[in-house]
Parts: C-alpha cells; sequence; structure tokens
C-alpha cells in the first residue's frame, strides 16, 4: 500500500544517556511523486476553500495526520 509516510531507524549510540526512539518517521509531499504539473490540472472549486488546503490543486493536497494520535481513543 502507498503511504506519503515514510519509516528510517536512525543509529543509536550505546553511550546515549537517553532511551533512544528506535523507529522515526516523516511526511513526504505529494508533488515529489508527479514528475511535472500537468496541464489543466482541476483546481478547488471556491478560493477560500484553496486558502484552507494550502493549495490551489486538490492533487497536491496532502492531509498530515500526526503519527502521535492515538487511534484506540478516537482523538
Amino acid at each position: 500500500m502507498f503511504s506519503q509516510r515514510k519509516f528510517y531507524t536512525p543509529y543509536t549510540s550505546p553511550t546515549d544517556p537517553c532511551p533512544p526512539i528506535e523507529v522515526k518517521s516523516y511526511e513526504t509531499p505529494p508533488q515529489l511523486y508527479l514528475g511535472f504539473q500537468p496541464p489543466c490540472l482541476p483546481q478547488y472549486a471556491t478560493a477560500k476553500e484553496a486558502l484552507y488546503r494550502g493549495t490551489l490543486w486538490p492533487a497536491l493536497y496532502s492531509p498530515y495526520e500526526s503519527p502521535y494520535k492515538r487511534r484506540d481513543t478516537g482523538e
């Protein structure tokens, strides 16, 4: 399954005084997967919606999901 969230395991030093974070993650923006912007890309219907999303084109919008959000409580 395709996901814009990528994971990696950082180096953990044996002498680090803090407990290590085993796996870290980051989000990649959708424009990395387009290559180029196709002509006649559909736009949002209103300027208000485009400003709310932060982009003029729905294909370039990516909702940020916090990796720290608890799924069992629905927060």
